[in-house]
């Protein structure tokens, strides 16, 4: 009974997973950003896990109660969804969870494409005194302040790459690097030919090598192009291999995800939420003001990753629990890639 129920348990435990970042990062926004109690200071009102009280206003318990029943209330839709979708085996939600990775990832990649140039354009203008004739005093100001360049530059950039990432679906990081280089480049020739420098210059390199090297990573996971350094792990079977992947998956990739979240995003001065919440810029004078935005890059790091180790998990789960040893499976790779055979293949 209970074998024959272990797809759907390992379903329920993928979408619970997934549902729960997500419920994490929306608790965290209206805690931090719209000031209301969150499930956390509601339980410390109530005293509840052996907390110490905290009482809270009367206004702020009826808030903390409608997080708490609306949270509940999507972790059941998404546990009630897997029961009433018992027929999709683990190996369409493993690409459905690969899916929503990589839309994420490729959400990062034109919003620092985006904001790295605009915002590079912008910084080159200021401090060539150019700005101010082209858009006025005023507008001149108020681009020199963190807020007003974050709210009205980089937040309608980012939302237009919600857009540009769902019509868009092929990117290649080799553009991304291609850019880091030509920017360097830029520098070696302004600073050894024309004596030129200026700190948006670094700024823009160390802005898109982060973002490289923290949104690729998910990325790699699928192209299993992460470094594997083992001596046992190449000679196991195929099944052994999954049980092996599955434990690190999750005992060790998810908690680290998690682990990430909630000690960069666990308090308003955190080492995530500070600088999103403040703007935070580099103490250069001219240069970008996209500092505060490398700190969500860990954000986009922890859940791409999460995600991506759900979906792989899903998929070794479908080879522990699919029979035979020496039959033909594809690739995880394979798999991922759409090729219909892997949608329909053995197991649950």
């Amino acid at each position: 009974m209970i074998q024959r129920n272990l797809p759907l348990i390992a379903r329920g435990f993928a979408y619970a997973m997934v549902s729960g970042v997500f419920l994490y990062l929306i608790n965290n926004y209206l805690v931090y950003w719209q000031e209301m109690p969150g499930t956390y200071a509601l339980a410390m009102h109530y005293g509840w896990f052996g907390l110490e009280v905290d009482a809270l206003d009367e206004s702020k318990i009826g808030q903390g109660w409608t997080q708490l029943v609306i949270y509940l209330l999507l972790l059941s839709a998404s546990v009630a969804y897997v029961l009433k979708t018992r027929a999709r085996t683990l190996e369409q939600d493993s690409i459905r969870f690969a899916r929503l990775s990589a839309y994420i990832v490729r959400f990062a990649f034109w919003s620092v494409t985006l904001v790295g140039l605009v915002d590079m354009v912008i910084s080159f203008l200021r401090v060539e005194g150019i700005l101010e004739p082209i858009a006025g005093e005023w507008l001149n100001q108020q681009l020199g302040r963190s807020i007003f360049r974050g709210t009205y530059v980089h937040y309608p950039l980012i939302v237009a790459s919600l857009f540009i990432a769902a019509r868009l679906r092929n990117i290649s990081f080799s553009w991304l690097a291609l850019m880091c280089v030509l920017a360097e480049f830029l520098i070696v020739i302004t600073r050894f030919v024309f004596s030129y420098e200026q700190a948006y210059m670094g700024d823009v390199v160390r802005f898109w090598y982060a973002a490289l090297f923290l949104f690729a990573s998910a990325h790699t996971l699928v192209e299993e192009g992460h470094v594997r350094v083992d001596v046992l792990y190449t000679g196991f079977r195929r099944r052994k291999k999954a049980l092996f992947d599955s434990i690190g998956c999750l005992f060790l990739g998810m908690p680290i995800c998690w682990v990430i979240l909630m000690q960069g995003m666990g308090g308003r001065g955190n080492s995530i939420n500070s600088p999103l919440l403040s703007f935070e810029v580099s103490q250069s004078g001219y240069g970008m003001y996209v500092k505060y935005l490398m700190a969500g890059f860990l954000v986009i790091f922890a859940v791409t990753m999460l995600i991506q180790f759900v979906s792989y998990l899903l998929y070794n789960a479908n080879q522990l629990l699919s029979h035979g040893e020496d039959e033909e499976h594809l690739t995880y790779l394979q798999l991922i890639s759409g090729d219909k055979k892997a949608v329909s293949g053995g197991g649950h």
